[in-house]
C-alpha cells in the first residue's frame, strides 16, 4: 500500500512563506489524485489543494491565490508552497493520495503562523 509522510511544517510570521513536502512510497505511481488536508483543532476539516495526473489542480477559495501544489514524480513527492500566510493557516496539514479519491493517508505536519 501507499504510505505518505508529510515533513515542512513549522513557525512562520503572517506573510511568510513554508513549503511542505510529501513523500510516497508503495504504489505511488497508480495514483491519479494528490491533495492536501488541513484540520485545526476544533474546526471543519478543510480540502486544501488537489493535483490529478500530476498537472490538473484545484485549490480551495480559502488559499487560491496563496498556495500551489506541485509534483515531482522522479522523487515520488509533492509539495504545497504557501505564500503569503495568515494566521487562519494555522493547521495540521495532511497529505492523501488515491485512484479517484484521497484513500491514503500520511501522518500530518503541523503549521503554525504567528502575528
Amino acid at each position: 500500500q501507499v504510505r505518505l509522510v508529510e515533513s515542512g511544517g513549522g513557525l512562520v510570521q503572517a506573510g511568510g512563506s513554508l513549503r511542505l513536502s510529501c513523500v510516497g512510497s508503495g504504489n505511488i505511481f497508480s495514483m491519479n489524485v494528490m491533495g492536501w488536508y488541513r484540520q485545526a483543532p476544533g474546526k471543519q476539516r478543510e480540502l486544501v489543494a488537489t493535483i490529478t495526473r500530476g498537472y490538473v489542480t484545484k485549490y480551495s477559495n480559502s488559499v487560491e491565490g496563496r498556495f500551489t501544489i506541485s509534483s515531482d514524480n522522479a522523487k515520488n513527492t509533492v509539495y504545497l508552497q504557501m505564500n503569503s500566510l495568515k494566521l487562519e493557516d494555522k493547521s495540521v496539514y495532511y497529505c492523501g493520495a488515491g485512484l479517484t479519491d484521497l484513500h491514503f493517508w500520511g501522518q500530518g505536519t503541523q503549521v503554525t503562523v504567528s502575528s
